[in-house]
C-alpha cells in the first residue's frame, strides 16, 4: 500500500477543541456571543494589550486597520513585494497606493536600509510583514517611523507567538494583524485578530466589523441587552463566529507547544540539509528574537539540481510530498502591472527568491518518521 500524502501543512485540532465547538453549537449561540467575548479578554491577555479584536479573518483585518487609518487618494503604504497578495490587496481597497521596497536576501523580509528612500511627503503607514514569523528588525524600523510621523501597520499573519528581543509581538509598537487561517501557527478555521493600544483605531473598527452598529448582536440579544442600536458609518460584515472561537480558546492555549514543535522540525531541517548544495537555507539575523516558524521556506539552487522550483514540487508531489509557495512576487501580477506600472526587474532580489522558493511539509503534527520520509524522496529526486 502507498504512502498517504503529506501534506505541506495540516491544523492540530485537540479533542479538547472539537469538545468545544460541540458544546458551541449545541447551546444555540454560534454567531458572534460569548465565546468571541472570552477569546478577546484571552487576546488582551496574551498580547498584554489593551485592544484585541478578533475578525473574519487577517485580510478583514488589514483592511480594517487602514480604512481606520483614514488613508486619503494619494496617501502611500509601504509594504514588501514578497507577501501574499491580500497585503497589497487591502492597501487598494483601503483607498491607499502601494509602494514596495525589495527584500533583504538574508531575512526575506523588508529591506529597512532601503526604506527610507522610499519615503516621501505621501507615506502614510509603514507596512512590513514578518515573514516565516521571523520578526522584522522592529528597533529600526520605528526608530524611522517614529522620526518621520508615520504609523506603523505590522502583518502578522506569520508571526503570532513571535518575539523580538524578549518582547512578543502584538505586546508593544503601534498595531498589529494576526491571522488563524488552518495553515498558520494557531487557527479558528478562518479568523484573524487585529492588536491595538490606539483606542480609536480600536473603537473604529470595532464599529467597522459589524455593519457600523454601534453596539453588537452580543449586547443586543444576550439577557442584559437592548433591541435598540444605531448605525454610525458603512460598515462590513467581518465578525468573528463563537464557533470559531471555540476552536481558538483551546489553539491559544497549545500555541507554545505548537511552537516548540515546529522549532524542533525547522532544526531538523537545518541540520540535515546544511551540505546539501542543493538549498540555499534560511538564515537567521544577529539581534534576539524567537521565530515561530509558520514555515520553512529554502531557495532550491536550480543550476545544482538542473531542474526549476516548479518541476521540483511536480516531482515531491507525485511521490506523495505536499509542497507550498509562498509566494509569487505580488508586484508581477497582471492587477499590479496594470494599475501602477510594476514591471520585472523592479524588485531584483524579491524575483530571485520567488523563482527558487518553496515551504517544506512543517506542522505540529508532523513526526520524525514524516520528516525522514521528505528528505528521503528529495534525496531520491535530486539523486535520480
Amino acid at each position: 500500500m502507498p504512502d498517504e500524502f503529506l501534506p505541506f501543512s495540516r491544523p492540530a485540532i485537540s479533542q479538547a477543541a472539537i469538545d468545544e465547538v460541540v458544546a458551541c453549537l449545541k447551546s444555540g449561540w454560534i454567531t458572534t456571543g460569548p465565546r468571541v467575548a472570552q477569546f478577546t479578554e484571552e487576546l488582551k491577555e496574551y498580547f498584554s494589550a489593551p485592544y484585541a479584536l478578533p475578525l473574519a479573518s487577517a485580510t478583514a483585518g488589514l483592511h480594517l486597520a487602514l480604512l481606520a487609518m483614514d488613508l486619503q487618494p494619494g496617501d502611500e503604504v509601504i509594504t514588501t513585494p514578497l507577501t501574499f497578495a491580500a497585503t497589497l490587496n487591502t492597501i487598494v481597497l483601503a483607498g491607499g497606493k502601494p509602494v514596495l521596497v525589495d527584500i533583504d536576501p538574508a531575512t526575506l523580509n523588508m529591506d529597512l536600509n532601503l526604506l527610507e528612500d522610499a519615503i516621501t511627503e505621501k507615506t502614510k503607514v509603514i507596512l512590513p510583514v514578518h515573514f516565516a514569523g521571523l520578526p522584522i528588525d522592529l528597533d529600526q524600523l520605528y526608530e524611522l517611523a517614529e522620526a518621520r510621523g508615520i504609523r506603523v501597520l505590522e502583518d502578522a499573519a506569520h508571526a503570532i507567538g513571535t518575539e523580538y528581543k524578549n518582547k512578543r509581538i502584538g505586546s508593544f509598537g503601534d498595531t498589529q494583524v494576526f491571522s488563524f487561517h488552518p495553515n498558520k501557527n494557531m487557527t479558528t478555521g478562518e479568523g484573524g485578530c487585529v492588536v491595538t493600544k490606539d483606542q480609536q483605531l480600536a473603537d473604529q473598527i470595532a464599529r467597522l466589523r459589524f455593519h457600523g452598529m454601534d453596539r453588537q448582536a452580543w449586547n443586543r440579544y444576550g439577557k442584559s441587552g437592548t433591541q435598540d442600536y444605531e448605525i454610525v458609518l458603512p460598515g462590513f460584515k467581518y465578525n468573528m463566529m463563537d464557533i470559531q472561537a471555540a476552536l481558538g480558546l483551546h489553539q491559544l492555549k497549545e500555541l507554545a507547544g505548537f511552537i516548540k514543535r515546529r522549532t524542533e522540525l525547522a532544526n531538523r531541517y537545518h541540520e540535515a540539509l546544511s551540505d546539501w548544495p542543493q538549498w540555499e537555507l534560511p538564515k537567521i539575523p544577529e539581534y534576539e528574537h524567537l521565530h515561530s516558524w509558520h514555515i520553512y521556506t529554502p531557495l532550491i539552487n536550480e543550476a545544482v539540481v538542473n531542474m526549476t522550483r516548479d518541476e521540483f514540487i511536480n516531482e515531491m508531489k507525485a511521490k506523495g510530498i505536499g509542497v507550498g509557495l509562498h509566494f509569487r512576487a505580488v508586484h508581477l501580477y497582471p492587477y499590479y502591472r496594470q494599475a501602477f506600472g510594476f514591471k520585472l526587474g523592479d524588485f531584483p532580489r524579491a524575483e530571485d527568491v520567488c523563482e527558487r522558493i518553496l515551504s517544506l511539509p512543517l506542522f505540529p503534527t508532523m513526526t520524525d518518521a514524516d520528516h525522514d520520509r521528505v528528505l528521503d524522496v528529495m534525496y531520491s529526486i535530486f539523486n535520480n
